[in-house]
């Protein structure tokens, strides 16, 4: 008899709501951000380029969604 295989650990995978004051967890933003890795984003959110975070007392960070977007926005290129 074989033994079986464990089963694979997924990723959370992100939240799919319209809501714009939805707040994402970094793991959400950075799935959204695609190929941002968190080491990116802790740099960027050091010199002051990364969107706006919301850091609780036991500090986990979310990001509103419409601050996500907003700051897509501003660093959208013409074509």
């Amino acid at each position: 008899m074989a033994t079986p295989r464990p089963t694979p650990i997924r990723p959370r995978t992100t939240r799919t709501t319209d809501n714009p004051d939805e707040l994402l967890t970094l793991d959400e933003a950075l799935a959204l951000l695609k190929d941002v890795s968190r080491s990116t984003f802790f740099r960027w959110k050091a010199t002051g380029k990364a969107p706006k975070t919301i850091k609780y007392p036991n500090g986990m960070i979310r990001i509103r969604r419409t601050d996500l977007d907003e700051w897509l926005n501003n660093h959208q290129e013409a074509a």
